[in-house]
Protein backbone atom coordinates (compact mmCIF):
# COMPACT_ATOMS: atom_id res chain seq x y z
CA UNK A 1 0.00 0.00 0.00
CA UNK A 2 1.28 3.73 -1.05
CA UNK A 3 1.65 6.36 1.39
CA UNK A 4 1.04 10.19 -0.10
CA UNK A 5 3.01 12.51 1.56
CA UNK A 6 3.02 15.94 2.17
CA UNK A 7 4.31 18.18 -0.13
CA UNK A 8 8.15 19.49 0.06
CA UNK A 9 9.34 22.66 -1.79
CA UNK A 10 13.47 23.35 -2.61
CA UNK A 11 14.91 25.64 -4.57
CA UNK A 12 16.79 22.54 -6.09
CA UNK A 13 15.93 19.43 -6.61
CA UNK A 14 18.48 16.93 -8.23
CA UNK A 15 17.93 13.54 -8.60
CA UNK A 16 20.74 11.31 -8.92
CA UNK A 17 23.76 11.38 -6.28
CA UNK A 18 27.05 10.67 -8.69
CA UNK A 19 29.36 13.22 -9.37
CA UNK A 20 27.35 15.26 -11.55
CA UNK A 21 24.51 15.64 -9.38
CA UNK A 22 26.52 16.16 -6.19
CA UNK A 23 28.99 18.78 -7.93
CA UNK A 24 25.82 20.80 -8.90
CA UNK A 25 24.28 20.34 -5.15
CA UNK A 26 27.30 21.72 -3.71
CA UNK A 27 27.64 24.87 -6.36
CA UNK A 28 24.01 26.07 -5.55
CA UNK A 29 24.98 25.59 -2.09
CA UNK A 30 27.43 27.81 -2.23
CA UNK A 31 24.90 30.39 -3.66
CA UNK A 32 22.99 29.97 -0.58
CA UNK A 33 20.28 28.13 -2.62
CA UNK A 34 18.14 25.46 -0.75
CA UNK A 35 19.13 22.10 -2.28
CA UNK A 36 17.39 18.23 -2.27
CA UNK A 37 19.21 15.45 -3.23
CA UNK A 38 17.93 11.80 -3.82
CA UNK A 39 19.72 8.98 -3.88
CA UNK A 40 17.44 5.78 -4.70
CA UNK A 41 19.75 3.16 -2.74
CA UNK A 42 22.58 4.20 -0.97
CA UNK A 43 24.87 7.49 -1.52
CA UNK A 44 27.92 5.28 -2.71
CA UNK A 45 25.54 3.22 -5.26
CA UNK A 46 26.11 4.97 -8.45
CA UNK A 47 29.00 4.68 -11.51
CA UNK A 48 31.37 7.10 -10.37
CA UNK A 49 32.31 5.24 -7.34
CA UNK A 50 33.36 2.56 -9.71
CA UNK A 51 35.19 5.01 -11.95
CA UNK A 52 38.80 3.52 -12.34
CA UNK A 53 40.75 5.48 -15.26
CA UNK A 54 39.99 8.98 -14.12
CA UNK A 55 39.50 12.38 -15.55
CA UNK A 56 40.71 13.81 -18.55
CA UNK A 57 42.15 17.55 -18.09
CA UNK A 58 44.78 19.45 -20.09
CA UNK A 59 47.08 20.50 -17.23
CA UNK A 60 50.67 19.85 -18.73
CA UNK A 61 52.88 22.46 -20.74
CA UNK A 62 53.27 19.61 -23.67
CA UNK A 63 49.32 19.16 -24.07
CA UNK A 64 46.74 21.61 -25.17
CA UNK A 65 43.05 22.06 -25.70
CA UNK A 66 43.69 21.87 -29.02
CA UNK A 67 45.09 18.01 -29.11
CA UNK A 68 42.14 17.35 -26.48
CA UNK A 69 39.59 18.16 -29.11
CA UNK A 70 41.13 16.95 -31.53
CA UNK A 71 41.12 13.53 -30.03
CA UNK A 72 37.66 14.16 -29.06
CA UNK A 73 36.46 15.28 -32.30
CA UNK A 74 38.62 11.50 -33.58
CA UNK A 75 36.82 9.27 -31.61
CA UNK A 76 33.28 10.73 -31.51
CA UNK A 77 33.44 9.46 -35.92
CA UNK A 78 32.42 13.03 -37.01
CA UNK A 79 28.76 13.30 -34.83
CA UNK A 80 30.31 15.42 -31.68
CA UNK A 81 29.31 18.83 -31.60
CA UNK A 82 32.37 21.08 -32.28
CA UNK A 83 31.50 23.77 -29.97
CA UNK A 84 30.13 21.69 -27.08
CA UNK A 85 33.54 20.29 -26.88
CA UNK A 86 36.02 23.21 -27.01
CA UNK A 87 33.82 24.56 -24.02
CA UNK A 88 33.81 21.39 -22.04
CA UNK A 89 37.62 20.79 -22.67
CA UNK A 90 38.56 24.27 -21.89
CA UNK A 91 36.82 24.71 -18.50
CA UNK A 92 38.33 21.26 -17.28
CA UNK A 93 40.94 22.95 -15.44
CA UNK A 94 38.93 25.16 -13.46
CA UNK A 95 35.97 22.28 -12.52
CA UNK A 96 39.49 20.22 -11.21
CA UNK A 97 40.56 22.86 -9.28
CA UNK A 98 37.58 23.04 -7.31
CA UNK A 99 37.78 19.24 -6.65
CA UNK A 100 40.49 19.67 -5.14
CA UNK A 101 39.64 22.56 -2.95
CA UNK A 102 36.90 20.28 -1.74
CA UNK A 103 40.00 17.87 -1.25
CA UNK A 104 40.17 14.83 -3.51
CA UNK A 105 43.56 13.97 -4.10
CA UNK A 106 45.10 13.12 -6.94
CA UNK A 107 48.52 10.71 -7.49
CA UNK A 108 51.35 12.41 -8.16
CA UNK A 109 54.48 10.65 -9.99
CA UNK A 110 56.67 10.24 -6.79
CA UNK A 111 53.89 7.77 -5.56
CA UNK A 112 54.08 5.41 -8.75
CA UNK A 113 57.01 5.38 -9.88
CA UNK A 114 59.89 5.32 -7.08
CA UNK A 115 62.95 6.02 -9.09
CA UNK A 116 61.53 9.31 -10.37
CA UNK A 117 63.82 12.52 -10.14
CA UNK A 118 62.81 14.25 -6.99
CA UNK A 119 62.05 17.37 -8.17
CA UNK A 120 59.15 16.21 -10.35
CA UNK A 121 58.07 13.54 -7.83
CA UNK A 122 55.70 16.13 -6.35
CA UNK A 123 54.02 16.49 -10.53
CA UNK A 124 50.53 14.80 -11.19
CA UNK A 125 50.73 11.04 -12.23
CA UNK A 126 49.11 11.39 -15.76
CA UNK A 127 47.64 8.48 -17.19
CA UNK A 128 47.20 7.84 -21.02
CA UNK A 129 44.08 5.80 -22.61
CA UNK A 130 43.33 4.76 -25.83
CA UNK A 131 42.50 7.19 -28.25
CA UNK A 132 44.61 9.96 -26.19
CA UNK A 133 47.23 11.36 -27.87
CA UNK A 134 49.07 12.43 -24.39
CA UNK A 135 49.23 11.73 -21.06
CA UNK A 136 46.11 14.19 -19.65
CA UNK A 137 44.32 11.76 -17.59
CA UNK A 138 44.58 12.60 -14.13
CA UNK A 139 43.64 9.99 -11.41
CA UNK A 140 43.88 8.90 -7.48
CA UNK A 141 45.32 5.28 -8.02
CA UNK A 142 43.10 3.05 -9.47
CA UNK A 143 39.89 4.04 -7.25
CA UNK A 144 39.28 7.61 -8.79
CA UNK A 145 36.10 7.14 -8.95
CA UNK A 146 35.66 6.14 -5.02
CA UNK A 147 37.95 8.77 -4.02
CA UNK A 148 36.07 11.68 -5.50
CA UNK A 149 32.46 10.24 -4.40
CA UNK A 150 33.66 9.89 -0.74
CA UNK A 151 35.01 13.74 -0.57
CA UNK A 152 31.77 14.92 -2.30
CA UNK A 153 29.36 12.85 -0.09
CA UNK A 154 31.05 14.27 2.56
CA UNK A 155 31.20 17.77 1.62
CA UNK A 156 27.32 17.73 0.61
CA UNK A 157 26.61 15.91 4.02
CA UNK A 158 28.69 19.12 6.01
CA UNK A 159 26.35 21.86 3.79
CA UNK A 160 23.73 23.07 5.67
CA UNK A 161 21.97 23.93 2.18
CA UNK A 162 21.88 20.73 1.02
CA UNK A 163 19.32 18.17 2.56
CA UNK A 164 20.05 14.42 1.06
CA UNK A 165 17.38 11.35 0.72
CA UNK A 166 18.72 8.19 0.52
CA UNK A 167 16.39 4.97 -0.82
CA UNK A 168 14.39 7.14 -2.77
CA UNK A 169 13.90 7.13 -6.71
CA UNK A 170 11.87 9.04 -9.16
CA UNK A 171 9.31 8.27 -10.33
CA UNK A 172 7.44 10.58 -12.79
CA UNK A 173 8.68 14.77 -13.56
CA UNK A 174 6.06 17.30 -12.64
CA UNK A 175 5.30 19.11 -16.07
CA UNK A 176 2.80 21.80 -17.24
CA UNK A 177 1.99 19.69 -20.75
CA UNK A 178 1.49 16.33 -18.53
CA UNK A 179 -0.78 18.65 -16.16
CA UNK A 180 -3.04 19.86 -19.02
CA UNK A 181 -1.82 23.37 -18.82
CA UNK A 182 -1.17 25.74 -21.73
CA UNK A 183 1.84 27.37 -23.28
CA UNK A 184 5.28 26.20 -23.10
CA UNK A 185 5.92 22.72 -21.37
CA UNK A 186 7.45 23.72 -17.80
CA UNK A 187 9.08 21.16 -15.31
CA UNK A 188 7.72 22.04 -11.15
CA UNK A 189 9.74 19.65 -9.43
CA UNK A 190 9.11 15.39 -9.38
CA UNK A 191 7.57 12.86 -7.89
CA UNK A 192 9.56 10.74 -5.67
CA UNK A 193 9.06 7.20 -3.90
CA UNK A 194 10.86 6.66 -0.71
CA UNK A 195 11.16 2.84 -0.48
CA UNK A 196 11.64 2.91 3.18
CA UNK A 197 8.34 4.57 3.94
CA UNK A 198 6.39 3.15 1.01
CA UNK A 199 5.10 7.00 0.83
CA UNK A 200 5.40 9.37 -2.82
CA UNK A 201 6.06 13.04 -1.75
CA UNK A 202 5.20 15.70 -4.11
CA UNK A 203 8.86 17.46 -4.65
CA UNK A 204 8.36 21.32 -5.70
CA UNK A 205 11.13 22.55 -7.00
CA UNK A 206 12.03 25.83 -9.05
CA UNK A 207 15.10 23.87 -11.01
CA UNK A 208 14.93 20.33 -11.22
CA UNK A 209 18.32 17.97 -12.27
CA UNK A 210 18.24 14.24 -13.50
CA UNK A 211 21.71 13.50 -12.80
CA UNK A 212 20.56 9.54 -12.67
CA UNK A 213 23.68 7.88 -14.75
CA UNK A 214 23.43 5.59 -17.66
CA UNK A 215 21.22 2.66 -18.42
CA UNK A 216 23.35 -0.28 -18.78
CA UNK A 217 21.27 -3.15 -16.78
CA UNK A 218 19.59 -3.02 -20.39
CA UNK A 219 22.47 -5.11 -21.20
CA UNK A 220 22.84 -8.77 -19.88
CA UNK A 221 26.78 -8.21 -19.27
CA UNK A 222 27.33 -4.70 -17.96
CA UNK A 223 30.19 -3.09 -15.91
CA UNK A 224 27.72 -1.06 -14.39
CA UNK A 225 25.83 -0.87 -11.07
CA UNK A 226 22.62 -2.29 -10.49
CA UNK A 227 21.19 1.04 -10.29
CA UNK A 228 21.96 2.04 -13.66
CA UNK A 229 18.49 1.54 -15.53
CA UNK A 230 17.86 4.91 -17.30
CA UNK A 231 15.72 6.54 -15.16
CA UNK A 232 16.76 9.81 -15.70
CA UNK A 233 16.48 9.30 -19.40
CA UNK A 234 12.44 7.98 -19.51
CA UNK A 235 11.55 9.97 -16.96
CA UNK A 236 12.45 12.85 -19.19
CA UNK A 237 11.43 11.10 -22.02
CA UNK A 238 7.99 10.82 -20.30
CA UNK A 239 8.40 14.46 -20.09
CA UNK A 240 8.35 15.17 -23.45
CA UNK A 241 12.05 16.53 -23.75
CA UNK A 242 14.19 15.11 -26.53
CA UNK A 243 16.25 12.28 -26.48
CA UNK A 244 19.23 11.97 -28.68
CA UNK A 245 21.47 8.73 -30.12
CA UNK A 246 21.11 6.15 -27.79
CA UNK A 247 22.01 4.04 -30.18
CA UNK A 248 25.92 4.40 -29.51
CA UNK A 249 25.83 2.84 -26.73
CA UNK A 250 30.01 1.78 -25.70
CA UNK A 251 31.02 -1.31 -24.75
CA UNK A 252 33.94 -1.40 -22.53
CA UNK A 253 36.62 -3.80 -23.91
CA UNK A 254 38.07 -5.28 -21.15
CA UNK A 255 35.60 -6.78 -18.37
CA UNK A 256 37.43 -9.18 -16.03
CA UNK A 257 36.16 -12.73 -17.19
CA UNK A 258 35.88 -15.14 -14.44
CA UNK A 259 32.80 -17.06 -12.63
CA UNK A 260 33.39 -14.66 -9.23
CA UNK A 261 34.34 -11.29 -11.55
CA UNK A 262 30.88 -9.92 -11.39
CA UNK A 263 31.94 -8.33 -14.27
CA UNK A 264 34.86 -6.09 -12.98
CA UNK A 265 35.96 -3.62 -15.11
CA UNK A 266 39.71 -3.75 -15.86
CA UNK A 267 41.08 -0.13 -16.67
CA UNK A 268 41.87 1.37 -19.88
CA UNK A 269 44.78 2.65 -18.14
CA UNK A 270 46.25 -1.09 -17.79
CA UNK A 271 46.41 -0.97 -21.43
CA UNK A 272 47.87 2.63 -20.68
CA UNK A 273 50.77 1.21 -19.30
CA UNK A 274 51.32 -0.81 -22.24
CA UNK A 275 49.59 -3.69 -21.77
CA UNK A 276 49.05 -5.64 -25.06
CA UNK A 277 45.66 -7.55 -25.92
CA UNK A 278 46.50 -11.30 -26.66
CA UNK A 279 44.23 -13.90 -28.25
CA UNK A 280 44.89 -17.69 -27.92
CA UNK A 281 45.40 -19.41 -31.13
CA UNK A 282 46.60 -22.27 -32.58
CA UNK A 283 47.96 -22.83 -28.60
CA UNK A 284 49.92 -19.82 -28.59
CA UNK A 285 49.13 -16.10 -27.14
CA UNK A 286 49.04 -13.63 -29.81
CA UNK A 287 48.41 -10.29 -30.23
CA UNK A 288 46.44 -9.08 -32.82
CA UNK A 289 45.15 -5.36 -32.29
CA UNK A 290 47.94 -3.96 -34.70
CA UNK A 291 45.88 -5.92 -37.78
CA UNK A 292 42.64 -3.61 -36.76
CA UNK A 293 43.96 0.04 -35.85
CA UNK A 294 47.27 1.67 -35.79
CA UNK A 295 47.12 2.85 -32.43
CA UNK A 296 47.18 -0.95 -31.40
CA UNK A 297 45.65 -1.98 -27.88
CA UNK A 298 45.24 1.79 -27.06
CA UNK A 299 42.53 2.17 -30.34
CA UNK A 300 39.27 3.98 -29.29
CA UNK A 301 37.12 1.66 -27.73
CA UNK A 302 34.70 0.77 -30.04
CA UNK A 303 36.99 -0.22 -32.57
CA UNK A 304 39.24 -2.32 -29.51
CA UNK A 305 35.12 -3.78 -28.67
CA UNK A 306 34.74 -5.30 -32.06
CA UNK A 307 38.17 -6.33 -32.44
CA UNK A 308 37.59 -8.69 -29.25
CA UNK A 309 34.26 -9.13 -30.60
CA UNK A 310 35.74 -10.49 -34.03
CA UNK A 311 38.95 -12.81 -32.30
CA UNK A 312 36.36 -14.56 -29.94
CA UNK A 313 34.09 -15.74 -32.76
CA UNK A 314 36.99 -16.39 -35.40
CA UNK A 315 38.92 -18.50 -32.58
CA UNK A 316 36.13 -19.79 -30.52
CA UNK A 317 37.57 -18.49 -27.10
CA UNK A 318 35.67 -17.07 -24.44
CA UNK A 319 37.68 -14.50 -23.59
CA UNK A 320 40.53 -12.77 -24.48
CA UNK A 321 43.58 -11.95 -22.32
CA UNK A 322 45.68 -8.37 -21.18
CA UNK A 323 49.16 -8.64 -20.66
CA UNK A 324 51.19 -6.77 -18.32
CA UNK A 325 53.58 -8.84 -17.06
CA UNK A 326 56.31 -6.45 -18.35
CA UNK A 327 56.03 -4.57 -15.54
CA UNK A 328 57.31 -5.53 -11.87
CA UNK A 329 54.43 -6.40 -9.56
CA UNK A 330 55.73 -3.67 -7.33
CA UNK A 331 54.86 -1.03 -9.82
CA UNK A 332 51.34 -2.65 -10.59
CA UNK A 333 50.95 -2.87 -6.79
CA UNK A 334 51.17 1.14 -6.72
CA UNK A 335 49.61 1.96 -9.96
CA UNK A 336 46.47 -0.55 -9.68
CA UNK A 337 46.70 -1.47 -5.89
CA UNK A 338 42.85 -2.09 -6.06
CA UNK A 339 42.80 -4.04 -10.05
CA UNK A 340 45.86 -6.07 -8.36
CA UNK A 341 44.62 -6.83 -5.32
CA UNK A 342 40.90 -8.11 -7.35
CA UNK A 343 42.90 -10.35 -9.62
CA UNK A 344 45.24 -11.70 -6.83
CA UNK A 345 41.96 -12.67 -4.66
CA UNK A 346 40.90 -14.41 -7.65
CA UNK A 347 44.02 -16.12 -8.59
CA UNK A 348 45.51 -14.23 -10.94
CA UNK A 349 48.81 -12.17 -10.40
CA UNK A 350 49.09 -9.55 -13.02
CA UNK A 351 52.67 -9.23 -13.15
CA UNK A 352 53.05 -13.09 -13.74
CA UNK A 353 49.39 -14.34 -15.32
CA UNK A 354 47.29 -13.24 -18.29
CA UNK A 355 44.38 -11.37 -17.66
CA UNK A 356 41.28 -13.00 -19.20
CA UNK A 357 38.62 -10.35 -20.50
CA UNK A 358 35.58 -9.65 -22.57
CA UNK A 359 33.69 -6.64 -23.41
CA UNK A 360 30.95 -5.24 -21.11
CA UNK A 361 28.09 -2.86 -22.22
CA UNK A 362 29.80 0.12 -20.25
CA UNK A 363 28.22 3.73 -21.68
CA UNK A 364 25.07 5.54 -22.77
CA UNK A 365 26.73 8.30 -25.38
CA UNK A 366 23.17 9.34 -25.95
CA UNK A 367 20.56 10.58 -23.19
CA UNK A 368 18.13 13.80 -22.46
CA UNK A 369 19.56 16.09 -25.09
CA UNK A 370 21.01 19.24 -23.55
CA UNK A 371 23.46 21.84 -24.49
CA UNK A 372 26.67 22.61 -22.50
CA UNK A 373 25.18 24.11 -19.76
CA UNK A 374 22.57 20.81 -19.09
CA UNK A 375 19.43 22.81 -20.22
CA UNK A 376 17.15 20.26 -21.86
CA UNK A 377 15.13 23.33 -23.78
CA UNK A 378 12.26 22.82 -20.66
CA UNK A 379 12.25 25.52 -17.92
CA UNK A 380 12.92 24.57 -14.97
CA UNK A 381 14.59 21.26 -16.09
CA UNK A 382 18.36 19.95 -16.54
CA UNK A 383 20.40 17.19 -17.29
CA UNK A 384 23.91 16.51 -16.53
CA UNK A 385 26.38 13.91 -16.79
CA UNK A 386 25.75 10.22 -18.56
CA UNK A 387 21.96 11.26 -18.34
CA UNK A 388 22.59 13.60 -20.42
CA UNK A 389 23.48 13.89 -24.38
CA UNK A 390 25.57 17.62 -24.59
CA UNK A 391 27.40 16.56 -28.00
CA UNK A 392 30.81 16.07 -26.62
CA UNK A 393 31.07 12.36 -26.99
CA UNK A 394 29.23 12.28 -30.50
CA UNK A 395 29.16 8.48 -31.79
CA UNK A 396 32.23 7.32 -29.56
CA UNK A 397 33.18 8.71 -25.60
CA UNK A 398 37.00 9.33 -25.42
CA UNK A 399 38.38 7.68 -22.91
CA UNK A 400 37.95 9.39 -19.05
CA UNK A 401 36.17 12.04 -20.84
CA UNK A 402 32.71 11.30 -18.85
CA UNK A 403 34.00 12.53 -15.54
CA UNK A 404 35.29 15.26 -16.90
CA UNK A 405 31.64 16.10 -18.45
CA UNK A 406 30.24 15.37 -15.50
CA UNK A 407 31.79 18.02 -13.21
CA UNK A 408 31.97 20.38 -16.04
CA UNK A 409 27.95 20.63 -16.58
CA UNK A 410 27.55 20.00 -12.98
CA UNK A 411 28.84 23.54 -12.45
CA UNK A 412 27.26 24.82 -15.73
CA UNK A 413 23.46 24.05 -15.07
CA UNK A 414 23.92 26.16 -11.91
CA UNK A 415 25.34 28.98 -13.52
CA UNK A 416 22.81 28.99 -16.32
CA UNK A 417 20.25 28.41 -13.63
CA UNK A 418 21.03 32.17 -12.30
CA UNK A 419 21.65 34.05 -15.50
CA UNK A 420 18.76 32.86 -17.67
CA UNK A 421 14.82 33.52 -16.50
CA UNK A 422 14.25 29.37 -16.70
CA UNK A 423 12.91 29.07 -13.21
CA UNK A 424 9.12 27.80 -12.84
CA UNK A 425 6.45 28.77 -9.78
CA UNK A 426 4.09 26.52 -8.67
CA UNK A 427 2.30 28.90 -6.57
CA UNK A 428 -0.51 29.21 -8.88
CA UNK A 429 -0.62 26.07 -10.17
CA UNK A 430 -2.59 23.67 -8.98
CA UNK A 431 -0.19 19.99 -8.30
CA UNK A 432 -1.91 17.17 -7.73
CA UNK A 433 -0.83 14.53 -5.19
CA UNK A 434 0.36 11.12 -6.84
CA UNK A 435 -2.95 9.24 -7.40
CA UNK A 436 -2.28 5.37 -7.36
CA UNK A 437 -6.06 4.80 -8.36
CA UNK A 438 -7.38 1.51 -8.09
CA UNK A 439 -4.08 -0.37 -8.05
CA UNK A 440 -3.53 -3.40 -5.74
CA UNK A 441 -0.80 -4.84 -4.62
CA UNK A 442 1.08 -7.58 -6.76
CA UNK A 443 1.39 -11.04 -5.73
CA UNK A 444 2.76 -12.00 -9.15
CA UNK A 445 6.69 -10.66 -8.31
CA UNK A 446 8.00 -13.39 -10.87
CA UNK A 447 6.83 -10.96 -13.84
CA UNK A 448 9.25 -8.42 -12.88
CA UNK A 449 11.77 -10.75 -12.52
CA UNK A 450 11.24 -12.45 -15.82
CA UNK A 451 10.61 -9.47 -18.26
CA UNK A 452 13.74 -8.06 -16.48
CA UNK A 453 15.58 -10.92 -17.74
CA UNK A 454 14.21 -11.50 -21.08
CA UNK A 455 15.27 -7.45 -21.44
CA UNK A 456 18.63 -7.85 -20.86
CA UNK A 457 19.10 -11.41 -22.95
CA UNK A 458 17.26 -9.99 -26.24
CA UNK A 459 19.15 -6.71 -26.23
CA UNK A 460 22.75 -8.13 -25.90
CA UNK A 461 21.50 -10.87 -28.34
CA UNK A 462 19.83 -8.38 -30.82
CA UNK A 463 21.42 -5.26 -30.45
CA UNK A 464 24.84 -5.10 -28.78
CA UNK A 465 28.32 -4.68 -30.74
CA UNK A 466 27.28 -5.87 -33.53
CA UNK A 467 24.10 -5.40 -35.25
CA UNK A 468 21.83 -6.57 -38.00
CA UNK A 469 18.70 -4.99 -39.36
CA UNK A 470 16.92 -8.14 -38.96
CA UNK A 471 18.05 -8.67 -35.52
CA UNK A 472 17.28 -5.30 -34.57
CA UNK A 473 13.51 -5.36 -36.28
CA UNK A 474 13.59 -8.92 -34.31
CA UNK A 475 14.44 -6.65 -31.17
CA UNK A 476 11.41 -4.20 -31.56
CA UNK A 477 8.69 -6.35 -32.36
CA UNK A 478 9.89 -7.94 -28.73
CA UNK A 479 10.44 -5.03 -26.79
CA UNK A 480 6.76 -3.39 -28.19
CA UNK A 481 5.20 -6.61 -26.51
CA UNK A 482 7.12 -6.45 -23.71
CA UNK A 483 6.50 -2.20 -22.78
CA UNK A 484 2.59 -2.81 -23.31
CA UNK A 485 2.51 -5.95 -20.56
CA UNK A 486 4.45 -3.35 -18.05
CA UNK A 487 2.72 -0.76 -18.77
CA UNK A 488 -0.52 -2.77 -17.98
CA UNK A 489 1.01 -4.33 -15.19
CA UNK A 490 2.23 -0.86 -13.77
CA UNK A 491 -0.96 0.81 -14.00
CA UNK A 492 -2.94 -2.30 -12.05
CA UNK A 493 -0.19 -3.03 -9.64
CA UNK A 494 1.09 -0.81 -6.74
CA UNK A 495 4.31 0.51 -7.85
CA UNK A 496 7.83 -0.18 -6.08
CA UNK A 497 11.00 0.36 -7.24
CA UNK A 498 11.76 -2.39 -8.73
CA UNK A 499 8.08 -2.07 -11.19
CA UNK A 500 9.99 1.43 -11.40
CA UNK A 501 13.23 0.36 -13.04
CA UNK A 502 11.92 -2.08 -14.73
CA UNK A 503 9.47 0.16 -16.53
CA UNK A 504 12.08 2.70 -17.21
CA UNK A 505 14.30 -0.36 -18.44
CA UNK A 506 12.06 -1.04 -21.16
CA UNK A 507 11.63 2.15 -22.10
CA UNK A 508 14.93 3.08 -22.67
CA UNK A 509 15.58 -0.19 -24.31
CA UNK A 510 13.33 0.72 -27.21
CA UNK A 511 14.86 3.94 -27.32
CA UNK A 512 18.28 2.31 -27.97
CA UNK A 513 16.17 0.41 -30.60
CA UNK A 514 14.28 3.16 -32.34
CA UNK A 515 17.52 5.02 -32.57
CA UNK A 516 19.49 1.86 -34.21
CA UNK A 517 16.84 1.54 -36.32
CA UNK A 518 16.63 5.01 -37.88
CA UNK A 519 20.57 5.47 -38.50
CA UNK A 520 20.82 4.30 -41.88
CA UNK A 521 24.97 4.05 -41.44
CA UNK A 522 27.31 2.16 -39.21
CA UNK A 523 29.02 5.40 -37.28
CA UNK A 524 31.17 4.78 -34.18
CA UNK A 525 29.52 2.56 -31.60
CA UNK A 526 26.69 1.65 -33.71
CA UNK A 527 28.17 -1.15 -36.08
CA UNK A 528 25.26 -2.56 -38.49
CA UNK A 529 26.63 -5.33 -40.68
CA UNK A 530 24.31 -4.24 -43.25
CA UNK A 531 25.04 -0.62 -43.39
CA UNK A 532 28.15 1.12 -45.09
CA UNK A 533 30.55 2.36 -42.52
CA UNK A 534 30.96 6.52 -42.39
CA UNK A 535 32.80 8.69 -40.22
CA UNK A 536 32.05 12.17 -42.50
CA UNK A 537 30.92 14.99 -39.84
CA UNK A 538 29.63 16.48 -43.01
CA UNK A 539 27.05 13.74 -43.33
CA UNK A 540 26.44 12.67 -39.92
CA UNK A 541 22.85 13.45 -38.05
CA UNK A 542 21.80 13.01 -34.50
CA UNK A 543 18.84 10.20 -34.51
CA UNK A 544 16.47 12.67 -31.89
CA UNK A 545 13.36 10.58 -30.48
CA UNK A 546 10.52 12.67 -29.44
CA UNK A 547 7.52 11.20 -27.31
CA UNK A 548 4.36 10.87 -29.45
CA UNK A 549 1.29 12.93 -28.26
CA UNK A 550 -2.35 11.60 -29.21
CA UNK A 551 0.21 9.73 -31.93
CA UNK A 552 1.48 12.61 -33.09
CA UNK A 553 5.38 14.04 -32.63
CA UNK A 554 5.58 17.35 -30.96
Amino acid sequence: MINTGKKVTTDFLIIGSGCAGLTAALKAADLGKKVLVVSKKKFTDCATIYAQGGISCVIKDDDSFESHVEDTLKAGAGLCDVEAVKAIVKEGPKRVNDLIDWGVKFSCRGEIDLDVDEKEASDYDLGKEGGHSHRRVLHSGDITGKELLTVLVERCREHENIEMWDGAIGVDLIVSRRLGLEGKNSCFGAYILDSKTETIFTVLADYTVLATGGAGKAYLYTTNPDVATGDGIAMGYRAYAIISNMEFFQFHPTCLYHPKGKSFLISEAVRGEGAELKVLDNGEMVPFMQKYHELGSLAPRDIVARAIDQELKRTGQKSVFLDITHHSEDFIKRRFPNIFQKCYDLGINMAEDLIPVVPAAHYCCGGVETDVDGYTGIPGLYAVGETACTGLHGANRLASNSLLEAIVTGVNCIDHSQRSPNAVSSSNVDIPDWNSGEAVDSDEQVVITHNWQEIRQFMWDYVGIYRTDKRLQRAKRRVELLRREIEQYYWNFTITADLIELRNLVSVSEMIIDSALKRDESRGLHYNADKETSTDPETAISSRIIRTFYGTEQ
